[in-house]
C-alpha cells in the first residue's frame, strides 16, 4: 500500500483517482490546489504525487519547481486536459517523472503508479544501500596514532594529490582510501579498487589496461581496463608492492602522461584519474631488491599515510569493540550483546597480530558463541 497525493482543481477528477486508487488498497490525500498541495507534500512523507498543471493561483510547472527545490523525493506525476508534446517534454526536463492526460484512462494511471512506485523504492533502497556503505568504512578510535591519519584524511581528501597507504595487513588501508574518496571532489565519480596481489601477473596488464579482441588467445572480445573504468574517478591500487615490473612500468606511463594503451592495440587513450595506492610491504626493501620501480614509487608517494598496527593504538580497541558488537548483532538479526570489564581487560592483553580484522572475527565469534554478557571465561574460552 502507499500513500498517494493528488493535487487538482476539479473535485469530480480528484474524487474519480481516488475511487480508483483506493481500490487498489492506496492511501489517497487529496488537495483542491497547488498551495494546498504544496503544504501537504512538504509537511509528511508521499510515495507519488499527482499534480494538475492547469489551477488557479499556482499551476503545477510551478508547484513541480517547489517541490524539487524543497527536495521532496516523491516521483511526481503531471496531469492535464491540455496536453501536448511540447507540455509533456517541459514537464519532464523540469523532473516530473511522467505525464498523462486527462480524461485518465484507468490503465494508463494504473501502469505509471506501479511504474513510479517501483522507482521509488530503488531510490529508498539506493539511499539505504549508500547508508549502509558509509557505515562500513568508518575509522574507530580517539587514539593519537589514530588522530593524526584522520587529520591527514580530512587535508588531502579535497586535493588532487596522490597518496600512498602503507600498514601491516588487516590495519584498515582500504578504509582509509575509501574515506580520502568519500570526502573528495571526486566523490560522485567512479571509484574502482584492484587488488593486486589477486591477480596472476600475465593478467594484471588486460586487467588494469584493458585489451582488444584478439591480442592473444582468450581474447575473445575487447576490454575496458580499470584505468579506463575509473577515468573522471579515482582508482585504488591496493598490495601495489605485488605488482609485476612490466605493468609497473604502464602505470608509470599513465602517471606521467595521463594516457594509456590497451594490450594489442598502439591507440592512445587519456584519461584523468586520481591514483591511491597500498602495500603492507616496505616498498624501500623492494627496490632495493629490484622488485619495486623506484621512480614509480615516487610518483605514487605525493603524501604518504601509515597506518598503525592495533598493538600501537591499544586504546581504541574498547571502542572497536563495541562498534564491532552493534554491527555484527545488526548483521545477525540478534538482540545487541555486551562485554564485561573483566573480558575487555583480557581482550586488551592479546598481541593482535591480525589487527583490526583478526579482532573483528574474535567480537564475532564471541557474540554468536557466548551469551547476553561475554564474560572473560567466555574469551578464555572462545577467543
Amino acid at each position: 500500500m502507499a500513500k498517494i497525493l493528488i493535487i487538482d482543481d476539479e473535485r469530480s477528477i480528484r474524487n474519480t483517482m481516488k475511487d480508483i486508487l483506493e481500490f487498489e488498497k492506496h492511501k489517497i490525500v487529496l488537495a483542491e490546489n497547488g498551495k494546498v498541495g504544496l503544504e501537504l507534500a512538504t509537511s509528511q512523507p508521499f510515495d507519488l504525487i499527482f499534480s494538475d498543471i492547469k489551477m488557479p493561483e499556482m499551476d503545477g510547472i510551478e508547484l513541480l519547481q517547489l517541490l524539487k527545490e524543497k527536495e521532496v523525493e516523491a516521483p511526481v506525476v503531471m496531469i492535464s486536459g491540455h496536453g501536448s508534446i511540447e507540455t509533456a517534454v517541459e514537464c519532464i526536463k523540469k523532473g516530473a517523472f511522467d505525464f498523462i492526460e486527462k480524461p485518465v484512462d484507468l490503465n494508463r494511471l494504473l501502469i505509471t503508479v506501479r511504474n513510479a512506485l517501483d522507482k521509488s523504492v530503488l531510490v529508498t533502497e539506493t539511499k539505504i544501500l549508500r547508508k549502509k556503505v558509509s557505515s562500513t568504512y568508518q575509522m574507530i578510535g580517539k587514539s593519537p596514532a589514530i588522530m593524526k591519519v584522520r587529520e591527514m584524511i580530512d587535508k588531502v581528501a579535497p586535493t588532487e594529490a596522490r597518496v600512498f597507504i602503507t600498514g601491516e595487513n588487516g590495519t584498515g588501508k582500504e578504509v582509509v582510501a575509501r574515506l580520502l574518496f568519500q570526502q573528495s571532489n571526486r566523490s560522485d565519480a567512479p571509484f574502482v579498487e584492484v587488488n593486486c596481489a589477486a591477480i596472476p601477473s600475465e593478467l594484471i596488464e588486460s586487467e588494469l589496461f584493458g585489451h582488444e579482441k584478439g591480442s592473444f588467445t582468450s581474447a575473445i572480445k575487447q576490454r575496458i581496463g580499470k584505468f579506463e573504468q575509473a577515468d573522471g574517478g579515482t582508482i585504488f591500487l591496493d598490495e601495489i608492492g605485488d605488482m609485476s615490473l612490466s605493468a609497473q612500468t604502464k602505470v608509470l606511463r599513465v602517471l606521467q602522461e595521463n594516457e594509456l594503451t590497451r594490450v594489442g592495440s598502439d591507440k592512445s587513450i587519456k584519461v584523468n584519474v586520481r591514483v591511491f595506492a597500498a602495500t603492507n610491504k616496505n616498498i624501500k626493501e623492494e627496490i632495493e631488491k629490484g622488485n619495486f620501480r623506484e621512480d614509480l614509487f615516487h610518483r605514487l608517494n605525493v603524501i604518504p599515510i601509515h597506518v598503525p598496527p592495533l598493538r600501537e593504538r591499544k586504546e581504541d580497541i574498547p571502542l572497536l569493540i563495541e562498534h564491532f558488537t552493534g554491527l555484527i548483532c545488526s548483521e545477525q538479526g540478534i538482540p545487541v550483546k555486551s562485554f564485561n570489564k573483566d573480558a575487555v581487560a583480557l581482550l586488551l592483553k592479546n598481541k593482535w597480530t591480525g589487527n583490526i580484522r583478526e579482532l573483528r572475527n574474535v567480537v564475532e565469534r564471541l557474540i554468536i558463541l557466548s551469551g547476553t554478557t561475554i564474560s572473560a571465561t567466555d574469551v578464555e574460552l572462545f577467543a
